[in-house]
C-alpha cells in the first residue's frame, strides 16, 4: 500500500507542489488525480466527480475533458509541428471545429511566448521551448486540472525557473488547479501550497519543504 489514511483537499487557483524523493509516491498521487490509476480503497473526487465510480472508458473521456498533463520529457510528437502538437487535445476531445482549434492553439502559443514557432518541429526547439509547448498543449482545452510530473527535471536551472514562473503565472491567471510533483525544494518553493510526500502520508509545509506550524 503506497498511502494509508491520506486526506487532503486542493482548491483552484495557484500551484500545489507534491515534494518528495524518487519512489515516495508523487507520481502515484498524480495518476490517482488524473484517473489513470484507481485507488484500492477510499475516494478520490475531482470537481465533485468520484473517479473510482467511473469505468475505464468513462475515465478516459473524463480525462480528455478535464485534465491537462505536463511531462518531464515533453512527449511531443516529432512528426507534428508545434501548432499541431498543441491542437491535438482539442482534436481528440472533438470540442472545437478545425479553424477554432487552430486559433486556440495559436492563442496558447502566444501565452507561453512562442507565437512565432507554430510551424517549427519539436527537434528545432530547445528543451525550454519544448516544455513551453507542452504547457500550451496541457492548457489548450482549458481543463480545470493540470498535472505536472517533474516538469523541470530535464531542464537547466535558469530555464527551469522560467518554466515554473510560467506555470505558476498561468495557474493564477486562469484559476486552473495545477498540481506539480517534484523532488526539488527550490521548485516547490514557487508553489502556493506544498505537501511533503513520504512514509505513506502527506504533510503540508510552510514554503519549500518546511513543515507548517
Amino acid at each position: 500500500m503506497v498511502f494509508r489514511g491520506l486526506t487532503a483537499s486542493i482548491g483552484h487557483g495557484g500551484m500545489t507542489a507534491l515534494l518528495g524523493r524518487s519512489g515516495s509516491g508523487k507520481s502515484t498521487l498524480l495518476n490517482l488525480l488524473g484517473a489513470i490509476d484507481v485507488a484500492d480503497a477510499g475516494r478520490v473526487s475531482v470537481g465533485g466527480v468520484d473517479l473510482g465510480a467511473l469505468g475505464e472508458r468513462e475515465r478516459t473521456l473524463w480525462r480528455r475533458r478535464e485534465v491537462g498533463i505536463v511531462f518531464q520529457f515533453f512527449n511531443l510528437i516529432p512528426t507534428l509541428d508545434v501548432r499541431e502538437n498543441v491542437m491535438l487535445p482539442l482534436e481528440l476531445a472533438g470540442v472545437l471545429r478545425a479553424g477554432a482549434s487552430e486559433a486556440r492553439a495559436l492563442e496558447m502559443l502566444a501565452a507561453v511566448g512562442l507565437a512565432d514557432r507554430g510551424a517549427s518541429f519539436p527537434e528545432a526547439l530547445s528543451g525550454g521551448e519544448q516544455q513551453r509547448v507542452a504547457i500550451a498543449r496541457a492548457l489548450v482545452a482549458r481543463p480545470p486540472l493540470v498535472l505536472a510530473d517533474e516538469p523541470t527535471g530535464n531542464l537547466d536551472h535558469e530555464t527551469a525557473g522560467e518554466v515554473l514562473d510560467l506555470l505558476a503565472g498561468l495557474a493564477a491567471e486562469t484559476a486552473v488547479m495545477v498540481v506539480m510533483a517534484t523532488h526539488s525544494a527550490e521548485a516547490a518553493g514557487r508553489a502556493s501550497r506544498v505537501f511533503q510526500v513520504g512514509k505513506s502520508a502527506l504533510v503540508e509545509c510552510a514554503g519549500a519543504g518546511r513543515p507548517a506550524r
